[in-house]
């Protein structure tokens, strides 16, 4: 099909040509700083990742990292602890479309050399050293706790935006305090929300620590706050009036941990001056009842317009315990929001409540959490880096169904939020959804969803295989309607019982992926399993757990292949495929 853009030509040609040897069908270890043992420090998950509008050969992704984490052989070899005070949010940048990806390595509080050995010993004594996650949370008291968020926009000089002045990276993701006592607290609460900031990825990626600004702590907090699930928009379309404006969201829980307390009202925090200083807005009314279940799981994005949408799944009076996706709108640069209201639904957890995790979990007793499957993620196509071409077409997907065959869904709108498609399912045949994210090209040419999902049906033991895979789809807009979708790659099998939380009770894969888009290419990051090893001794210590049978909890590093544990983020580039 023919596809037309407002980019220069000269423009064109330098995106031409950084997508020439982008191949179907390939990905590429986007963690590449994980080791493959031991456990925890080959644990990743919760993938983000972001495209400089304005040089899209640039790409950042961050996770959950937990490279500097001690080793299960420091003291007690059967428990794997987050070490106190080690942060986990991981960084890695690439500069040729995704094909290549770099993990700089920065100064900060460490315990990656905390090996220990069979048996028992001191345990671990974390230090200042080595860090492959983000720095200068230590040294401001503070500890980077992963759920990952990161865009581009411009950089600010003297209070103006301009992509002249060139790009600044906005990396937001959950902090708590370094101090282990209340005089000795950055803010008040459990976790908060923070935001880094780097006006030279180049040199960030080559481990020079000063190209980081200090954290900015958003949130507003009290004693009890549990911040959490936040994501991060900067608007990137030189056309809006609030161009260089930058937009966090978050689910506020009042409590110590999200299953101890309701949440009250969403949260939405604005900058105008690049990050340094935030003004908070509540979305929606803070009431957890029959009636009314704030918004969860948000996704914040703005068309070239100006107009801010931020969406998330729960419910409001009119559908009683009816859950659906619900957006709030603002048109004055954040500086108010509309009422949530639904835009696709009824959406269901498809996933079996697993009574020792707490949590659904969609692949099997013992299995992966699945609480955000239902999460919606949303792109727009507004044509940054200028405006010029945007068609401000929204694109929205989410997994909801029965655990038989959780639905990759998709829905669209071409007219500001008013009216959406009938939400359709697009993963291949066998597949048995479980995370997705959606991006669309500033053009609105082109759509790419990426998703991981199970193609082994739910299993009520833990000595059946499983496998989790990752999965990329592609779709041309043709007029009024995104087309049919079709894969243009299927990542590398791998068993997801190989993953484990530190507590050992159960696999880990984090709560969400992402895919980013430009003029000529698609970009996703997933989680992926196909590195780590099985643990018989460990199906057998969790299915115990459920049983009430009598199993000794294993030692991971003695009793289990040392790539036990190992989940990676995996990703891949993928040129259009009908340019």
């Amino acid at each position: 099909m023919t596809k037309l853009s407002a980019i220069p030509i000269a423009a064109a040609c330098a995106l031409i040509a950084a997508t020439t040897a982008l191949g179907a069908g390939t990905d590429v270890l986007v963690s590449s700083g994980s080791p493959p043992a031991p456990f925890s420090q080959n644990k990743q998950n919760e993938p983000a990742i972001a495209i400089d509008a304005n040089h899209p050969n640039v790409l950042v992704s961050g996770s959950n990292d937990e490279i500097d984490m001690e080793a299960c052989n420091a003291g007690n070899d059967t428990t794997c602890p987050f070490t106190q005070g080690v942060g986990v949010s991981g960084v890695y940048f690439s500069f040729d479309s995704g094909q290549t990806w770099t993990q700089p390595t920065y100064t900060g509080w460490t315990a990656r050399d905390c090996l220990g050995t069979p048996g028992a010993d001191a345990g671990c004594t974390p230090h200042v050293g080595s860090i492959g996650t983000l720095p200068w949370y230590y040294e401001n008291g503070l500890v980077s706790d992963g759920d990952p968020a990161v865009a581009f926009g411009p950089k600010p000089v003297n209070g103006t935006f301009s992509w002249s002045n060139g790009s600044r990276l906005y990396y937001a993701n959950l902090t708590s305090n370094f101090g282990a006592t209340r005089s000795e607290e950055a803010f008040k609460g459990f976790e908060a929300i923070a935001v880094s900031r780097t006006d030279n990825v180049q040199s960030a990626a080559a481990s020079n620590k000063a190209a980081w600004m200090p954290p900015v702590l958003v949130s507003h907090q009290s004693t009890t706050t549990f911040s959490d699930k936040e994501q991060v928009w900067a608007d990137n379309a030189s056309a809006s009036p609030f161009f260089g404006r930058v937009y966090v969201c978050w689910a506020n829980f009042v409590g110590q941990e999200k299953g101890n307390a309701a949440p009250a009202q969403l949260e939405v925090a604005v900058s105008s001056d690049g990050g340094s200083t935030w003004s908070t807005h509540p979305i929606g009314a803070a009431a957890n009842n029959g009636q009314r279940n704030p918004l969860d799981g948000c996704t914040i994005r703005t068309d070239s317009d100006g107009n801010a949408y931020v969406f998330g799944v729960g419910t409001v009076s009119s559908q009683g315990h009816t859950a659906s996706e619900l957006v709030s709108i603002s048109n004055n640069g954040g500086g108010t929001w509309s009422a949530p209201r639904p835009v696709a639904g009824p959406v269901t957890q498809p996933g079996i409540f697993d009574p020792v995790l707490g949590r659904p979990t969609i692949d099997g007793i013992a299995g992966a959490r699945s609480d955000l499957a239902p999460g919606p993620s949303v792109d727009i196509a507004n044509g940054a880096p200028t405006g010029a071409d945007a068609t401000n077409r929204i694109v929205l997907t989410y997994v909801s169904g029965n655990i038989a065959a959780p639905h990759v869904y998709f829905t669209e709108s071409t007219d500001g939020a008013a009216t959406w498609t009938t939400p359709r399912a697009l993963e291949s045949a066998g597949d048995r959804g479980y995370y997705t994210a959606p991006a669309i090209s500033p053009n609105g040419t082109d759509v790419y969803v990426v998703y991981n999902a199970f193609t082994t049906p739910y299993r009520n033991d833990t000595t059946s295989s499983r496998n989790l895979v990752g999965v990329v789809m592609h779709a041309d807009v043709a007029g009024a309607a995104t087309g049919t979708f079709s894969e243009v790659h299927r990542g590398a099998d791998g068993d997801p019982r190989s993953s484990s939380q530190n507590n050992l009770v159960g696999e880990f894969l984090g709560d969400y992926v992402y895919a980013a888009a430009t003029r000529t290419y698609g970009a996703a990051v997933w989680n992926d399993s196909r590195n780590g090893a099985d643990c018989s001794a460990m199906d057998a210590w969790r299915m115990s757990l459920r049983t009430g049978s009598t199993v000794a909890r294993p030692a991971p590093q003695q009793d289990c292949a040392p790539n036990f544990g190992n989940s990676d983020i995996f990703g891949g580039a993928y040129a259009d495929p009908t340019p």
